[in-house]
């Protein structure tokens, strides 16, 4: 596995089928996943022998106060074998991301005990998320 920082058109496109298999991503568009790709603050990847993105996570930040990593997906075919730990691992530790005092995420309630050995706890009874629609 090689980490990658960027992705190719063809790595795109490879993401873009790892959200269509997800019920959290599934109606993402090709443009979108281009688009959300260009314009997170820093991405990180994990690239097969023959270059196929096969992890991924992604990170909007202000470099200082807070990053909130967004969409850590890994190919069904890859997981169990360290690959979210390993993206989380290089997320928490890149030098860009150094003076960050919070990092956050958003999480299914079955998957916090996988995030908490992280150090992440929940801010439930702290924070109300809130989402208004735009079309």
């Amino acid at each position: 596995m090689s980490t990658i920082h960027s992705l190719t058109l063809s790595q795109i496109t490879d993401l873009h089928h790892l959200y269509r298999s997800q019920w959290w991503t599934r109606d993402r568009t090709l443009d979108e996943t281009r688009s959300l790709v260009e314009h997170s603050s820093l991405i990180v990847g994990f690239a097969d022998a023959r270059g196929h993105l096969v992890a991924f996570a992604r990170v909007l930040s202000d470099f200082t106060i807070k990053a909130l990593i967004f969409d850590l997906i890994i190919d069904e075919s890859h997981r169990h074998k360290g690959l979210g730990k390993a993206l989380l691992q290089t997320i928490l530790n890149h030098p860009r991301l150094s003076r960050i005092r919070h990092f956050e995420l958003y999480c299914l309630p079955e998957m916090a005990p996988y995030y908490e050995s992280f150090g992440f706890k929940e801010l439930n009874h702290e924070l109300i998320l809130m989402r208004k629609e735009h079309k």
